[in-house]
């Protein structure tokens, strides 16, 4: 439906279209009940493309000539929401379980791995980081990484800056605030130390393409991202994500996300949204590589 540049209307037809092509191109479940929602975050798009109506806009996305605005549009749709210390359990239940394993492993000069899958602002990333250095200090002269990523480029772009608002640390402990951050060029802002900075690697990746990561990690955080994908969707994710763990590894969820069927994906609870792996998973051939689609 056409309207005076920037008003315009998204219609269901229109809808339906960019919907199916969020959800081919991430997942992402697009029900009618969000289509002002969608009509609201893409008008943008159409202001930066010069167009006047979605249809049009619909096209375009959804020809090859569109690829790139597909990045933009799942950008735009997605909802980017984190916390420092999100779910604070989860960093206690990390620590105590691998950081026994971990501290044989740094003299040995073994690599560990964390994926924080969904990473947002970053706010995950540095939790984990902050929170494992200041329990084993050591970690800082290791082989450590935190792997983060994310489908939109514009967080990453944003979690590589390390910089943050006073007001968005508050639930960082005073004694890490103090130890991991210091004052930002900007007022009321804190930055990240090299430390924290140099453990942390931020990569744009869609959940649903392939993984080109081929070492096992010791803890996935996956956490309130697969709530935005379908049944479906979330039973190609389960073995990848076993596969990806390794065999003594941890596995986080967000507080309202679960694994359906968890003993027939090769998972068992160990907590609120934390699953260690319980043996092999019923993969398919396709899927005993992690990096497979």
């Amino acid at each position: 439906m056409q309207a005076a540049h920037g008003q315009a209307m998204l219609d269901p037809p229109v809808f339906q279209q960019i919907a199916a092509l969020a959800y081919r191109e991430s997942g992402l479940k697009l029900v009618p009940e969000k289509m002002m929602m969608v009509q609201s975050r893409l008008r943008h798009r159409l202001r930066a493309l010069e167009l006047l109506d979605f249809e049009s806009y619909a096209s375009f996305v959804c020809s090859s000539k569109g690829k790139d605005e597909r990045r933009h549009m799942i950008s735009a749709l997605t909802t980017n929401v984190s916390h420092f210390f999100r779910e604070a359990h989860h960093f206690d239940l990390l620590a105590d379980a691998l950081l026994p394993d971990i501290r044989k492993r740094i003299d040995g000069g073994d690599h560990i791995r964390i994926w924080s899958a969904g990473c947002s602002n970053g706010q995950e990333p540095y939790s984990i980081v902050m929170h494992l250095l200041h329990k084993e200090p050591a970690l800082a002269d290791a082989d450590f990484k935190v792997l983060a990523t994310d489908i939109d480029p514009n967080v990453i772009s944003f979690a590589r800056t390390a910089t943050y608002e006073r007001g968005h640390l508050d639930a960082v402990p005073k004694p890490l605030l103090d130890q991991f951050t210091r004052p930002g060029r900007m007022a009321d802002t804190r930055t990240m130390t090299g430390p924290v900075k140099r453990c942390v690697a931020f990569h744009e990746l869609n959940l649903l393409a392939d993984w080109p990561m081929r070492r096992r990690f010791d803890a996935i955080f996956c956490r309130n991202v697969v709530i935005y994908f379908d049944t479906r969707t979330q039973q190609k994710l389960w073995p990848r994500f076993h596969a990806a763990l390794a065999d003594t590894g941890r596995f986080f969820l967000g507080h309202s996300e679960r694994i359906a069927d968890a003993a027939q994906n090769g998972f068992h609870s160990i907590g609120p949204t934390a699953y260690a792996k319980s043996g092999s998973a019923k993969l398919s051939e396709g899927q005993r590589t992690y990096g497979a689609t």
